[in-house]
């Protein structure tokens, strides 16, 4: 059993079939997440109605890669692990699980954000099936102390096709989409907060790499180069990038 008064985070473990208490939290800040100040602001304040007992949106983060997803989920909790808010990390493969977990935690007095990355699903995968009564509810309402965020490179969670547009219809000056899209826009559509990410330009970039490099002392044209070099060679301008750019050259 879990002391939520003292854990602020945890990753389920399928094959034991238990929540694992995180020990060394990401250290990561609000404050050290450049270029997406909207999405930034918009997370917050949800986080925010959140912690206060008012009505708030499970959240949806999707976009290009690298663009700082994750690491915002993880930055509000650490801004705000001391008001209350805990996460519990879920894989996709383990979203048949939820409904124990929120069993689990639906009568504490801490709030919960329900946090999977990466999430996305292939035609014919029933795994979300669960996570929609988690979203709006069986029977039961969803649990008021427990929202879910997810990050992802899809808008929609699901693969989209240019054939699933074949029986889409204009009835009356009315578009009516075809079953196959009802069904995938209608999972997205149960996150209120549906956030985008775009890839970021190269000045964002730089800002990033420089908010790594603080105390460099040496030719910060120089250094731009090389780390736009490195981002060419990796394909991405990123803030994952530039973490790794300073990873292979901070002591240079």
């Amino acid at each position: 059993m879990i002391d939520w008064n003292h854990t602020y985070a945890a990753i389920w473990r399928q094959r034991q079939a238990f929540l694992r208490p995180v020990r060394q939290i990401d250290p990561i800040r609000l404050d050290q997440l450049l270029g997406i100040e909207p999405q930034k602001q918009q997370m917050i304040d949800n986080t925010l109605r959140f912690l206060a007992g008012l009505p708030a949106n499970n959240a949806l983060l999707w976009g290009a890669r690298g663009t700082g997803k994750s690491s915002l989920v993880k930055a509000l909790l650490n801004e705000y692990l001391h008001e209350g808010l805990r996460v519990i990390e879920v894989d996709k493969q383990d979203l048949l699980y939820l409904p124990e977990i929120v069993d689990d935690i639906r009568e504490h007095n801490q709030r919960f954000i329900i946090y999977c990355d990466d999430l996305s699903f292939e035609n014919g995968d029933a795994l979300y099936k669960p996570l929609k009564s988690v979203l709006e509810g069986s029977i039961e309402m969803p649990p008021e102390n427990v929202l879910f965020y997810a990050t992802s490179n899809r808008r929609h969670l699901l693969p989209e096709h240019m054939r699933d547009n074949l029986d889409t219809l204009l009835i009356d000056n009315e578009v009516h989409y075809s079953d196959t899209i009802e069904e995938k826009i209608s999972l997205s559509d149960r996150f209120g907060l549906r956030l985008a990410f775009y890839p970021q330009h190269t000045q964002t970039y730089l800002d990033i790499v420089d908010s790594y490099f603080v105390d460099y002392r040496g030719n910060r044209e120089a250094l731009h180069k090389s780390a736009l070099d490195f981002a060419h060679q990796n394909a991405a301008k990123n803030g994952r990038t530039a973490k790794q750019f300073f990873n292979a050259f901070s002591n240079d």
